[in-house]
């Protein structure tokens, strides 16, 4: 079990590695090989642009500042945006922001597909409003739905708990 969360001394985070505790993943991981996935093109591209944001902007930049930055240092063209239906409103916002920096936008509400929550075997007396028509999440369609349009960064915003790990 791992308990980073609650570490006081965060020593991975200096040079020392002497005082870890018994539980740090430090000591079990194979750093050789997870430094290997870091030089696959992609991933390094990636990790690269995301560290130099960081030292240009970290606590000094909004997320959306960050996010735009990221996305132009990388070449970015099309974003992808997987939204809660409750936060159709600030999707919009988002559209516009993302827009006026010149990204192609591809949007999917969670609801896409309108399957019955049935579908799930959710009874009448499970449902949030009982005796209507409910259709359920589908962050796997939003997930397809996105790579179909060949998105090349995709954001999520609010997906219920559960459905974020679809």
């Amino acid at each position: 079990m791992y308990s980073c969360g609650i570490c006081k001394d965060k020593s991975c985070r200096i040079e020392k590695k002497e005082n870890l505790p018994k539980n740090c993943p430090i000591l079990e991981t194979n750093l050789e090989e997870i430094l290997g996935y870091y030089q696959e093109p992609e991933n390094l591209k990636l990790a690269y642009n995301s560290a130099i944001g960081e030292a240009e902007g970290y606590c000094k930049r909004t997320r959306m500042e960050e996010i735009i930055e990221f996305a132009k240092r990388c070449e970015f063209k099309n974003i992808g945006i997987a939204f809660c239906a409750g936060l159709s409103n600030e999707t919009k916002i988002l559209h516009k922001i993302l827009n006026a920096h010149g990204f192609e936008i591809n949007s999917v509400i969670c609801k896409n597909g309108s399957i019955p929550k049935e579908h799930l075997s959710i009874k009448e007396n499970e449902k949030v409003r009982p005796g209507t028509y409910e259709p359920m999440c589908n962050p796997i369609g939003q997930a397809q739905f996105l790579n179909k349009a060949n998105t090349d960064l995709n954001i999520i915003l609010g997906l219920c708990v559960g459905h974020d790990s679809l």
